[in-house]
């Protein structure tokens, strides 16, 4: 099954030609997650071709423009395209204020139903959940409240090896067994047991993929996210303006590296970039000398987990 991060954009607050604000989207199955909606975000997915119609969720982590000025436009162009289906929003308190004082003012009615989720932004909770994903809030340390997001994978069951498979197994048996049943002994007929065990093999562990937005480098974010797949961590300055990234409450590509590092992820990306930076290879290299499986966030990229 598809689990596939898709980088829409990775810049900051300052615009900056090639490089959009903060969005990302998720695939999990037939899932799609979008992860924050800076402005633009609907002509990214656009010219991504990803149709607008089959965002499931949308995640908003604080409300810095940066981060969502381009849900609004998004919301609205759902509705022109006749949009049915029930959208979730999930996202900090103040959020649906916000969107429902523009919707006011702008006369907007939308085709569909809108369903806002406030998110205590300093707590570590499950926040969403469906068939195909767990998404649970990790707590920020920035100038406004602000949380990250951990999407888990559903444990999948194992699947069933049809050369183990007897012939003589009815359809009510190998539904059972495709249930991740045991079949029990037959008295009537003597057939023995059945261990779903040994006519299957095991499912693949499910994937992780954490989402930290705009924060301070936090150590203890590591105990939440030990172990995930993928790692998304913003590298707003590099290490010379340590400094400067404590007092607005951000990250550097070196901190970054440090919490993949302590964390033990498989992999790290790296954005929201500064616009200061034209160039992006000392970012990077920064990142790696602490942690090698480092890649930037750049614009368009794809990730497979």
């Amino acid at each position: 099954m598809t689990f596939e991060l898709q980088i829409l954009g990775s810049g900051s607050a300052t615009p900056m030609v090639g490089r959009h604000p903060t969005a990302q989207i998720l695939a999990v199955g037939e899932g799609r997650y979008l992860i924050d909606c800076g402005e633009g975000t609907q002509l990214r997915l656009l010219e991504h071709r990803r149709r607008l119609s089959s965002l499931r969720v949308i995640f908003i982590s604080h409300l810095h423009g940066d981060h969502y000025f381009g849900l609004f436009g998004l919301l609205s162009t759902l509705s022109l395209q006749g949009r049915q289906e029930p959208l979730l929003v999930v996202g900090p308190p103040g959020l649906e204020f916000v969107l429902t004082t523009q919707a006011l003012h702008s006369q907007m009615q939308l085709s569909y139903s809108l369903t806002f989720v406030p998110v205590d932004t300093e707590a570590h909770a499950v926040v969403y959940e469906d068939a195909l994903v767990r998404v649970s809030s990790l707590p920020m340390r920035h100038r406004i409240p602000c949380c990250g997001y951990l999407f888990e994978e559903q444990h999948r069951r194992a699947k069933l090896v049809k050369e183990r498979l007897p012939p003589t197994l009815t359809p009510a048996e190998l539904a059972q067994l495709a249930q991740g049943q045991d079949l029990p002994a037959d008295p009537a007929t003597g057939r023995p047991a059945l261990a779903h065990a040994d006519v299957s093999t095991p499912a693949a562990p499910p994937r992780r993929y954490a989402f930290c937005s705009d924060t301070l480098y936090t150590p203890s974010l590591a105990e939440l996210i030990q172990g995930v797949d993928l790692l998304y961590h913003e590298a707003t300055f590099l290490d010379d303006l340590r400094a400067r990234a404590t007092t607005t409450c951000h990250s550097t590509a070196r901190q970054a590296g440090e919490l993949a590092r302590a964390a033990h992820v498989h992999r790290l990306l790296i954005g929201h970039f500064s616009s200061r930076y034209k160039q992006l290879d000392a970012h990077l290299q920064e990142a790696q000398a602490v942690f090698p499986w480092t890649e930037l966030a750049t614009e368009g990229l794809e990730v497979s987990v």
